[in-house]
């Protein structure tokens, strides 16, 4: 004898279904959380194009106190770095470095708006208190249009209040 399933509770289990592709809709961090001082392989999801447009380029800004940055290649696209000077100077080895990459740039691919991608590269984070947190501005180009997933949270608002919030990881405390 087959039971009834309530309606509602089909629903509930359509949206759960749904949350993994919802989480995609945004440029995003896969590890949203990493110990403060640590080093960090910062994996990017691209999962979706701009209104149908594929994706041709993704470029990051790298937070202030975040170094030491190495970008991994990427098959079919051109991989590029700005250097800048640190806002603070850090030791690495018995030497004080002053400069680095402050951004990363990914250019020349095609991501259709139906797939999904990602791009990674890994940075040490800063020496900071539990709980603060590190914004990743994303721009994403297309071949028509563009997202920027700049929008960085006031004080007493979260990421999900803005339409392009950028990604975030929060820093905890060391092991």
């Amino acid at each position: 004898m087959m039971s009834r399933i309530p309606r509602g509770a089909l629903t509930a289990a359509a949206l759960t279904l749904c949350l993994p592709a919802l989480a995609l809709a945004h440029a995003s961090l896969e590890s949203k959380q990493a110990p403060s001082g640590s080093y960090y392989k910062a994996v990017i999801r691209i999962g979706h194009g701009c209104d149908g447009s594929p994706t041709t380029a993704i470029r990051v800004r790298v937070p202030d106190g975040v170094v030491a940055v190495k970008p991994m290649p990427k098959s079919g696209w051109t991989l590029n770095t700005v250097e800048g000077t640190y806002a603070t100077p850090y030791e690495s080895h018995g030497k004080t470095i002053t400069k680095g990459v402050t951004e990363v740039q990914w250019t020349g691919g095609s991501l259709p708006d139906g797939w999904y991608d990602e791009f990674v590269f890994q940075a040490k984070l800063p020496e900071k208190p539990a709980g603060t947190i590190l914004h990743f501005p994303i721009v994403q180009e297309c071949e028509k249009g563009v997202h920027r997933w700049i929008e960085i949270p006031e004080p007493g608002r979260k990421a999900d209040d803005y339409k392009e919030p950028a990604p975030s990881v929060t820093l905890t405390s060391k092991p």
